[in-house]
């Protein structure tokens, strides 16, 4: 199981970013997908889920309206769109594979100006 994070960067306060994550080593439709982050000094935090097939996605408050989570199980990929982004925002951001606990190595975004 490989899952491979992009996209994150620098960005001003209201700017946007998308992440992607790249799975292989295993059947992708066949597992739901879950987007975390990590800020320094803080514990790891659930964003957004999506399950296998796309029919029930679920954020936390901090990001509900802002952030969109969605997924192409034809490219074996999830993605996060990221829209008006906070400084709080600012975290390593990792992609999950549910059941096995699956971790990807993680994108930075950091949201400053």
């Amino acid at each position: 199981v490989q899952l491979v994070e992009s996209g994150g960067g620098l960005v001003q306060p209201g700017g946007s970013l998308r992440l992607s994550c790249a799975a292989s080593g295993f059947t992708f439709s066949r597992y739901g997908m879950s987007w975390y982050r990590q800020a320094p000094g803080k514990e790891r935090e659930l964003v957004a889920v999506i399950t296998r097939l796309g029919d029930s996605i679920n954020y936390a408050d901090s990001v509900k309206g802002r952030f969109t989570i969605s997924r192409d199980n034809a490219k074996n990929t999830v993605y996060l769109q990221m829209n008006s982004l906070k400084p709080e925002d600012t975290a390593v951001y990792y992609c999950h594979r549910q059941l096995g606990g699956y971790w990807g190595q993680g994108t930075q975004v950091t949201v400053s100006s």
